[in-house]
């Protein structure tokens, strides 16, 4: 198996240098693990004990009922971290499933030696403990813009409020979405067809233009 300090650069390990991510891992203690599409990485009421870190392919936070309705709450892709929203609570049981959306390569570390200080002292724990936290706040604030995008009322007024956020995250009216059609309604959720004659009303009302996945704001409500 190849190194995979090779592949990573995380937002964990933000300030600290590549040649020195080595040491740390090994320190931590580590594992790579290969998920082909569709599989379940985790599933309800399982206990949380190890975060993951996506080396390759994309991975869904995923939520579903007692009647089987999905909802997907965050995407996750590469070098973006996933599970220690459940690892550092009280309770570690997970309240969502995370589904492998692209084959993907996880590499997985132990969240408690994460957040506590080993025996050895490494020289840059307290560094990625910081980036920790950091992830946690970012990972909350991408949490709060799917509620803002759900509680509106109309499907129109989901569909403009989550295309704002994407507009304001990439700072211009051209942008891209990084949602299919069918994500994309499980994501505001809503009924896909409704959705898709509700983008169609709204282009042809000069509100928005698109292409696939591209998108351009036109006017203001």
């Amino acid at each position: 198996m190849k190194d995979p300090t090779e592949k990573l650069n995380s937002p964990l390990f933000q300030g600290i240098a590549p040649e020195d991510r080595k040491s740390i891992l090994h320190c931590m203690g580590y594992y790579v693990k290969s998920f082909p599409k569709g599989s379940m990485i985790g599933f309800e009421n399982e206990s949380v004990k190890y975060i993951g870190i996506v080396l390759s392919g994309v991975v869904d936070m995923v939520k579903e009922d007692f009647w089987g309705n999905r909802t997907m709450l965050v995407r996750i892709q590469r070098d973006q971290v996933f599970g220690e929203t459940f690892a550092c609570g009280d309770e570690s049981a997970c309240l969502v499933i995370f589904q492998v959306t692209e084959a993907a390569e996880i590499l997985f570390m132990p969240f408690n030696r994460i957040m506590r200080t080993c025996t050895m002292s490494c020289e840059f724990h307290h560094r990625l403990t910081e980036n920790m936290v950091t992830i946690m706040a970012n990972k909350n604030r991408e949490l709060m813009r799917k509620v803002e995008v759900v509680t509106k009322r109309t499907i129109r007024e989901k569909l403009l409020a989550y295309l704002s956020i994407q507009g304001q995250l990439c700072k211009s009216v051209y942008f891209e979405i990084p949602l299919s059609r069918t994500e994309l309604a499980e994501y505001l959720c809503v009924d896909r067809s409704a959705m898709t004659r509700e983008l169609a009303k709204m282009k042809d009302e000069g509100l928005i233009d698109y292409d696939k996945n591209s998108f351009r704001m036109l006017m203001v409500q």
